[in-house]
């Protein structure tokens, strides 16, 4: 990475797009105490985030005066003409996008004849599948990677800007070039919402055949159909502005799949009980934090539905000393109970087993 000037963070904020992430951005930089305005042109979203805590503008002059960045937080078929009028009527403005494509965004502001200089596009790695200012929280980007793909006209003064917000909201600024962002994002973002919406389409085509289907969908069903709530409109509007890397990821995965599924036909337990190991252990080191990717330790526990359960849970644990590196909660479909898979350093599986006996629970370690 290229070195960039020292910068803090910048003062005053105009958040453009009050929805999910917009907002969510917005009461993350007034938590960090930075000044800040949001405009919408939507009036419900506006009012929403108005409701959520968040300093709202009546016009977008107003939100972006005396600004020194404005993010662009728009669905993603506005974000060029609103970049290109932001440059325009904030020229001391820095400007980034939160868009989660940026090749394609790059290309059509370089067309307009911006001044890139002040652009740094942006992507935050954090979201849900729910979406409006309702559900925004600043903890939504807490501890995220923050994707930035400045441009060879970017000036370094704007990305170090950019950096230092990020870092001032709690997220981890990650640069990479807009094409290689693509390509990436391709994979880790944009083909898991493909994979759980075409297994919510099976289900539900296979349902009309067989109506017990759904009422047998456990938690494994669950946590991978997730995302196929998430909105049709935003997600075709992101799939269709990066469909080049899209279809090319879609292509490596069908290609896995079928490798599996002739394995599995053949009856090959060697091949497929590699596969599942091989994802098994690159799935553990996703889950820990880097300094612990060493070796984690996963603990599944039942946990009845009630008030304080898992405050006895966590309790319990910090008691004894041992860090969660990530938790998940798995509610089952009757109610009354559920399970939930505590991921800790593999050197705190034993105490974890221990603590969670001594409070009454019953744990099973898996990994």
């Amino acid at each position: 990475m290229t070195s960039t000037p020292e910068a803090g963070p910048p003062r005053r904020v105009a958040i453009v797009g009050t929805g999910l992430i917009g907002c969510s951005i917005g009461l993350a930089a007034a938590r960090a105490g930075l000044e800040v305005a949001g405009y919408d042109a939507d009036e419900g979203a506006a009012t929403g985030a108005a409701r959520a805590g968040l300093t709202v503008a009546g016009s977008l002059e107003a939100a972006l005066e005396g600004s020194e960045l404005v993010v662009v937080a728009t669905p993603i078929e506005a974000v060029c003409d609103v970049v290109v009028a932001a440059l325009g009527r904030a020229p001391a403005a820095v400007v980034t996008d939160v868009a989660s494509v940026k090749s394609s965004i790059v290309r059509a502001v370089a067309a307009r004849g911006a001044p890139l200089d002040r652009f740094v596009p942006g992507h935050p790695m954090g979201g849900s599948e729910r979406s409006g200012p309702e559900h925004a929280s600043a903890s939504l980007v807490d501890g995220i990677a923050w994707a930035l793909a400045p441009t060879p006209a970017t000036a370094p003064a704007s990305r170090a800007l950019v950096e230092a917000f990020v870092r001032a909201l709690g997220a981890r600024p990650v640069e990479l070039d807009p094409e290689r962002h693509d390509r990436l994002v391709a994979v880790v973002s944009h083909l898991p919402q493909v994979a759980s919406t075409a297994l919510m389409d099976l289900a539900a085509a296979e349902e009309a055949d067989e109506p017990e289907l759904l009422v047998l969908a456990a938690g494994g069903f669950r946590d991978l159909t997730r995302l196929a709530a998430s909105s049709p409109g935003l997600w075709s509007a992101i799939l269709l502005a990066n469909r080049e890397e899209v279809a090319r990821a879609i292509d490596r995965y069908v290609e896995g799949l079928v490798r599996l599924r002739d394995d599995v036909a053949r009856g090959d337990a060697a091949r497929v009980e590699a596969t599942f190991a091989s994802a098994k252990a690159a799935r553990l080191g996703l889950a820990a934090k880097p300094q612990v990717r060493a070796g984690v330790a996963v603990v599944q526990v039942p946990i009845p539905d009630r008030p304080g359960a898992l405050a006895q849970l966590t309790g319990g644990l910090a008691e004894r000393g041992v860090n969660i590196e990530d938790l998940q909660i798995v509610h089952s479909p009757e109610g009354g109970s559920g399970l939930v898979q505590v991921i800790v350093a593999a050197t705190a599986g034993d105490a974890a087993l221990e603590a969670l006996l001594e409070r009454g629970f019953d744990p099973v370690r898996l990994a």
